[in-house]
C-alpha cells in the first residue's frame, strides 16, 4: 500500500498563511504559500523571495499576536500587502517573472 503524505500543517497569521516554522516558503516542510498569499492580496503570482511572520504567540482567543507589540492586528509587524509588495519590487527588479 502506497504512503499517503499529509499536507503540512499551516498557520493563519492576519490572513496570510505560513507554515509551523513562521515561514512562508519552508524547505523543512516543502510548504511554498507565496502563490496563494498573492491572490488574496489581490497580485498575480511572481517567483520572489518569501515572507516570514515575526515570533508570535497565541492568546486566549486562538489568534496569533505579535511578540513585539502584543497585537494581534498589529499592521507594523504584520502588515503582509506591504512587505509583499516589497518582495514583489525586489524580484521584478531582479528579472524574475
Amino acid at each position: 500500500m502506497a504512503e499517503i503524505q499529509a499536507a503540512p500543517a499551516t498557520v493563519e497569521i492576519n490572513d496570510a498563511i505560513f507554515c509551523t516554522h513562521f515561514k512562508e516558503v519552508c524547505a523543512i516542510c516543502q510548504f511554498d504559500g507565496r502563490e496563494e498569499n498573492d491572490s488574496f492580496f489581490g497580485y498575480d503570482f511572481i517567483d520572489r523571495e518569501g515572507i516570514e511572520a515575526p515570533a508570535s504567540t497565541v492568546n486566549k482567543e486562538g489568534a496569533y499576536q505579535c511578540k513585539k507589540h502584543g497585537s494581534a492586528g498589529c499592521n507594523q509587524c504584520y502588515g503582509w500587502k506591504k512587505q509583499i509588495t516589497r518582495a514583489r519590487t525586489v524580484a521584478k527588479k531582479a528579472g524574475k517573472k
